[in-house]
């Protein structure tokens, strides 16, 4: 017994041990088509299914490196408030799920902001994880946005924001609710200054994010089949007690009701905003030279279209 507990028992473990090591986890992704993706190439692909198209999530990190030219870019810290100023609790602590969403995020909040360049423009971009309690705006992100808006303003640089949020967050109550007028108020000023401000909606953008600054941008954009709206679907149908078409508040129906501006493939954003930002900035030269950016963008509004 002694002989089999010491020796043969670790050495079978150890063989196992070895063996499942060397196999990476994760290798395929499962898509809304109910085809199986290899990891890689939805990774090589800009995280969008090469069979159906769809746009997967993106973490701030993935969403900044693959936006700013060569992958370069510089975090923007902003101040954290207090965690849990209601000491709110449900069915779990909310100092509980703030420390599991940073565990699984590595950041401090839903939002990042950083600085970098986009076809040679300078730029502030925030971006959302919806990892991070469904991308839900507390007090952080509002201090986040509020830091990436007084960047902007301090070193006269075009303000982007990749939103994907279902909302203020509840655990935060009022305050959360605070941040809408103080994000309104902070897009106010950067068009004081006549500073750019881009908005791109991503999957999913709505409740009170949707009701504030996501659609104040001076251009809006939103990648293709984004869920864009307020109330959700179910509420909706229930208080009009109608049945609403089968794309109701898809990125391409609010375009083609006039809410939104484009709707753009996530490979052509990069080129898309670098040329809307040189009209923007009144720099039709730069534009000039860029025709390769000019043809991307022209395949991307006709298949928006």
């Amino acid at each position: 017994m002694n002989w089999i507990t010491k020796f043969i028992k670790p050495k079978i473990k150890s063989l196992f041990e070895k063996r499942s090591s060397k196999i990476k986890e994760n290798l395929w992704i499962a898509c809304e088509c109910k085809n199986l993706i290899y990891k890689e190439d939805l990774q090589s692909n800009f995280k969008c299914c090469p069979k159906c198209g769809a746009h997967h999530k993106l973490s701030c990190k993935e969403r900044f490196e693959t936006f700013f030219d060569n992958k370069e870019y510089e975090l923007i810290k902003a101040p954290l408030p207090k965690d849990d100023p209601l000491k709110f609790e449900d069915n779990k602590k909310y100092t509980e799920r703030l420390k599991s969403a940073r565990e699984i995020t590595k950041q401090n909040d839903a939002i990042a902001i950083a600085k970098g360049k986009i076809k040679n423009i300078n730029v502030v971009v925030g971006a959302q994880d919806f990892r991070f309690i469904g991308g839900s705006f507390g007090a952080a992100s509002g201090e986040s946005f509020i830091a990436g808006i007084q960047h902007s303003i301090e070193n006269n640089m075009p303000f982007i924001f990749f939103s994907c949020s279902g909302g203020q967050r509840m655990m935060e109550s009022s305050i959360a609710l605070m941040q809408m007028s103080r994000t309104v108020l902070a897009v106010n000023e950067l068009k004081k200054k006549n500073i750019p401000y881009i908005v791109v909606l991503t999957n999913p953008t709505t409740g009170g994010v949707t009701a504030s600054w996501a659609m104040l941008g001076d251009v809006l954009i939103a990648e293709p089949k984004a869920t864009i709206g307020f109330a959700g679907r179910r509420v909706i149908e229930d208080t009009v007690r109608e049945t609403l078409p089968e794309e109701f508040q898809t990125a391409e129906y609010v375009k083609d009701h006039g809410g939104i501006d484009l709707v753009i493939e996530r490979k052509y954003l990069n080129s898309t905003i670098g040329t809307l930002l040189n009209v923007l900035l009144k720099k039709p030269e730069a534009q000039a030279k860029n025709e390769s950016s000019n043809v991307t963008i022209d395949q991307s509004l006709q298949s928006a279209s």
